[in-house]
């Protein structure tokens, strides 16, 4: 039988949502319970907990663990953690809650309750240092850096009991796969080496050959699609799971890759983030994830490689699941194909760049967009897409 790599820092998956059968009696008790209502990322945060994708994490760090991930990328136990994960709230709402209390977790725009959390910690953070450190930059126009300069003003810590997963296994029953149900089809496929694909995009010619590269060298890959918030502008997930699905059906053999999808909420942490998404691929018994140019990153705030060069930095047995270092790929109308500078001796006259954000521009403008740069059954999904938005803006 094959052998996947262990969840992080555990021997097995901890996912915090509570057993179907025991929650409409913990729903009652929450409704009497304070609320605390949470914004988009600490929704995406509670899901995340909710799966098991967090594991080992119970709940919301407390300070400690805050600098500790901060600074050294390790929790307080010594085990490593990039990117801090914390429930962030007003002084006012938090002057109302007093340590070990319970308090009701709802999600302010629809108002569901979807957790139950112990309140063990309350504390104020340095938010430079966080940016700091996590974001290489203070800079407020950075989306990740601008989401900690204007969150509440005091952490609230402790154990969460996760009452729901929101609207995601209905609106998409076939992709929100649970890294515990990830784990038995990699299994039942006979995979033991893995390769994650992280992506907010639709895929274009770039992202196909990455993905091909590590079929080639791997049993299979993980399409791992961002199901939760993302920057203004970029595709839907409805539309990005159509159009990869439409990519894998014509240009993929059968059982190498999976589409599936996660409630994640990009931070846009370059490096640390990189990390994160690794470590949250261990726990879904990813092997490798595939990190080509700028992961994770936004604007001009990392280098093209940073998120290569990062995991260099760890130390032994900090993370199980590896990078696969992909190098930027390109159209080359000399090779006639897919190449990178290790592969391809041409000039850079005979390379087309392909780029996700060049994508939405030709769609958005209505250009031409060639078969070099993305698969016409790609394009067709997004063109109808980008034709129906165009409609109702215009409507409006």
């Amino acid at each position: 039988m094959p052998e996947l790599v262990p969840p992080h820092g555990s021997v097995s998956v901890k996912p915090l949502l509570l057993p179907q059968l025991e929650r409409a009696e913990e729903l009652r008790r929450a409704a009497r319970l304070c609320k605390i209502p949470l914004d988009s990322r600490a929704v995406s945060d509670v899901l995340m907990l909710a799966m098991g994708a967090y594991t080992p994490l119970e709940g919301f760090m407390g300070h400690e663990d805050w600098r500790g991930s901060c600074v050294d990328m390790k929790l307080a136990s010594g085990l490593f953690w990039p990117i801090p994960i914390t429930l962030p709230v007003q002084r006012e709402l938090a002057d109302r809650i007093h340590v070990q209390d319970e308090a009701a977790l709802i999600d302010a725009h629809s108002g569901e309750i979807l957790a139950i959390m112990q309140v063990r910690e309350k504390y104020a953070i340095d938010k430079a240092l966080e940016a700091e450190y996590v974001y290489r930059t203070t800079d407020a126009q950075h989306p990740g850096v601008a989401k900690v300069l204007q969150q509440g003003e005091v952490n609230l810590a402790g154990p969460v009991m996760a009452l729901s997963e929101g609207e995601y296994p209905a609106r998409y029953p076939d992709l929100y796969i649970r890294p515990a149900d990830s784990r038995a089809l990699f299994l039942k496929k006979g995979w033991s080496r893995v390769a994650a694909f992280q992506t907010r995009n639709p895929m274009h010619r770039s992202h196909e050959y990455l993905v091909k590269i590590a079929v080639e060298i791997l049993d299979g890959v993980f399409i791992h699609q961002v199901l939760g918030k993302l920057k203004p502008g970029d595709v839907p997930a409805e539309v990005r799971t159509r159009a990869v699905q439409a990519m894998v059906d014509n240009y993929f053999r059968p059982e190498t890759v999976i589409q599936a999808g996660y409630p994640i909420e990009m931070r846009y942490a370059g490096p640390r983030e990189a990390l994160l998404h690794a470590l949250i691929r261990q726990n879904f018994g990813c092997s490798h994830l595939i990190v080509g140019r700028d992961h994770a990153g936004v604007g001009s705030y990392y280098g093209p490689f940073d998120a290569h060069h990062i995991f260099d930095q760890l130390w032994e047995g900090a993370l199980e699941t590896e990078a696969l270092r992909l190098d930027i790929t390109f159209y080359c109308r000399k090779c006639a194909g897919m190449a990178t500078a290790r592969t391809c001796p041409h000039d850079a006259q005979q390379h087309i760049a392909i780029s996700g954000t060049r994508q939405r521009e030709m769609l958005s403008s209505g250009l031409d967009i060639p078969p070099e740069f993305s698969r016409p059954e790609v394009v067709a999904i997004l063109r109808e897409y980008y034709a129906g938005a165009a409609h109702s803006a215009s409507l409006s």
